[in-house]
């Protein structure tokens, strides 16, 4: 079948619209008509090479969208069903088995090899190989084959292009705070970075009954958007240092701290910006081998620092939660998002690099 895609074919090159061939669906597989598409910097971090992804290939994992086609062994979902589509995993692994999905002992090739386990593609453009399964999804296209474990039914009487974003920036930043640092309402909460995952996490931080809840960022249009959705105080990181003006509202430094950019300077302020017995989360993706250095003397007495991973969600679980603070008025992560036709995908992408956009959503 031909769908039109945005293919990668080098390093830093633009996304180029194509006709490309996609397989039908195998044994376990559904082929899902893309409504929406959420470009996170995940995508932009593999086209870069600094997270390894074999090109040519099709990026993009915040898909939702119709199923059309189903295989044989398929159970859950059928023609018609909408989903939101997230990562997938071995679903056998001590960790699997554990419920921390995000953890498995094959996370990293099922999601970033480019290829369904068996070594096959389920691309190809003139006889030749384009690479797909990122996230075990591509949804920079028309259409996506994923497996039936990573597309989760959703209800219809929500937009279902909305919901694109649910797949890994939103879940990131909301399963941060709700399944990850668990405060307790009362509780303080820096956040540094106000992107979609930040944002969110301030959102969820609002939902949990934080009453201080402190955004740091750059840009002061996106801080300004985060007093609006939460936020009790704001940081200008370009005019302030963040932790000297975290301990001037707090006094005794931060409950919880969440390092949302990927950057080691910043993930040592969250730090030493924790109060005794704080908990510092990292979610900000980095290129691997990136290292940090801490005040050891700081993480002894009593802080921790935490690694976290798609915000330790299951999606299939954790997916329909937000669905449904959304239509509570809890959860109004559509505040963060801007749709653009699919062919205006390099435009929205050079739009969130800049900042003017925090969610850019593509409709094919």
């Amino acid at each position: 079948m031909e769908i039109k895609a945005a293919v990668t074919y080098e390093k830093s090159a633009p996304f180029k619209i194509e006709q490309i061939e996609i397989d039908d669906p195998r044994d376990n597989e559904v082929l899902v008509r893309i409504v929406g598409s959420g470009i996170c910097h995940t995508d932009l971090a593999a086209r870069e090479q600094m997270i390894p992804y074999p090109l040519p290939g099709v990026l993009g994992h915040e898909g939702s969208g119709i199923v059309e086609k189903v295989g044989k062994n398929v159970k859950r979902l059928k023609p018609g069903d909408h989903v939101a589509m997230s990562w997938d995993c071995c679903h056998q692994c001590k960790a699997c088995r554990s419920g921390m999905d995000p953890y498995c002992e094959v996370w990293l090739p099922t999601n970033f090899a480019g290829l369904r386990s068996d070594g096959s593609t389920s691309f190809k453009k003139d006889g030749k190989v384009i690479h797909g399964a990122f996230f075990c999804q591509s949804a920079f296209a028309t259409h996506a084959l994923t497996n039936e474990t990573s597309a989760v039914k959703v209800r219809e009487d929500v937009p279902l292009e909305m919901l694109a974003p649910l797949g890994c920036g939103v879940q990131t930043g909301v399963g941060a705070v709700f399944n990850s640092l668990k405060p307790n309402p009362g509780d303080s909460i820096a956040v540094f970075g106000c992107g979609t995952v930040g944002m969110s996490a301030i959102l969820g931080a609002v939902i949990k009954g934080c009453t201080t809840i402190v955004a740091i960022d750059l840009v002061p249009e996106r801080l300004e958007l985060a007093k609006e959705l939460g936020a009790t105080h704001v940081i200008n990181a370009k005019d302030t240092d963040p932790v000297q003006a975290i301990m001037d509202i707090t006094k005794t430094g931060i409950n919880f701290a969440l390092e949302c950019v990927g950057n080691p300077n910043i993930l040592n302020q969250a730090v030493n910006s924790l109060g005794i017995l704080g908990v510092c989360g990292q979610v900000g993706a980095v290129a691997p081998g990136t290292p940090v250095t801490l005040n050891m003397d700081q993480v002894m007495n009593g802080r921790t620092v935490k690694g976290i991973i798609e915000g330790d969600s299951v999606p299939e679980i954790f997916i329909p939660i937000l669905i449904e603070l959304y239509m509570q008025g809890k959860l109004p992560f559509d505040r963060l998002i801007k749709y653009y036709d699919f062919d205006d995908i390099n435009k929205a992408v050079e739009d969130m690099e800049k900042g003017i956009v925090i969610k850019p959503v593509l409709k094919p």
